[in-house]
């Protein structure tokens, strides 16, 4: 299974590691939340394929964080966990855009089949979509067009190779891609580039999207490991 970044929002501390540790061991990162108002900070940080999502969390309720979430994303999957079991409530997730909906206590085993599902159908065409423009702070990335729009607010064309990187850090924003994957998905087994090319790569994306290029907020470089996008 192709490890994919979870977000899990429950402030139950026992059901939050629970669940954790069985995604975890399902071969997923989870990063995980609290509260309502901490979800949402994470999800602008950080890019997800999933969101677990308890209804009655402190400050902002489950239902109002899946509203905000719905502005700026429709296509990332959200499963509410509920203690409630009317059916009004179920209604009310569905149409805030909800995905799929789990009352408690729940299975674990039926959790983490719908996780399975979830994660499937988003990737769909329509879920591919959702990265042809990304934007984070005052950058943007169009994946279609090759251009991009860094700090000095101007349109620049980069090259296929460039987007190729830039989409594969995206989709794992968050997580650390080895150096090993990286030259598999991007120059492909038949191609030897050295060990610094990765790295030049890495400073010319500091270049156009950093404020501070010796200490970047989204691209980094984890010694001896690999590399890591962050929102």
């Amino acid at each position: 299974m192709n490890s994919k970044h979870i977000l899990l929002v429950e402030d139950e501390e026992h059901l939050l590691k629970t669940i954790q540790l069985n995604l975890e061991l399902e071969g997923h990162a989870v990063t995980t939340a609290i509260t309502g108002a901490e979800a949402l900070k994470r999800f602008q940080k950080q890019n997800f394929d999933l969101i677990i999502l308890d209804v009655m969390l402190p400050e902002i309720n489950g239902f109002a964080v899946c509203e905000e979430i719905r502005k700026e994303n429709t296509q990332i999957p959200v499963l509410f966990l509920t203690a409630k079991s009317s059916g009004s409530d179920r209604v009310q997730g569905l149409k805030l855009g909800a995905d799929d909906y789990l009352t408690k206590p729940f299975n674990l085993e039926e959790l983490l089949l719908r996780v399975q599902i979830l994660l499937r159908r988003n990737k769909t065409p329509e879920a591919e979509k959702a990265i042809e423009i990304y934007k984070f702070g005052n950058n943007e990335i169009n994946f279609i067009t090759y251009e991009i729009k860094g700090l000095d607010g101007l349109k620049t064309e980069i090259s296929k190779r460039e987007i190729a990187l830039l989409k594969l850090l995206i989709k794992r924003s968050g997580e650390v891609v080895s150096r090993e994957e990286i030259l598999d998905q991007v120059w492909g087994a038949d191609a030897y580039p050295s060990s610094r090319t990765i790295d030049n790569y890495i400073l010319a994306f500091r270049k156009y999207f950093e404020k501070n290029q010796k200490e970047p907020q989204h691209f980094h470089s984890i010694r001896g490991v690999g590399y890591k996008f962050t929102r």
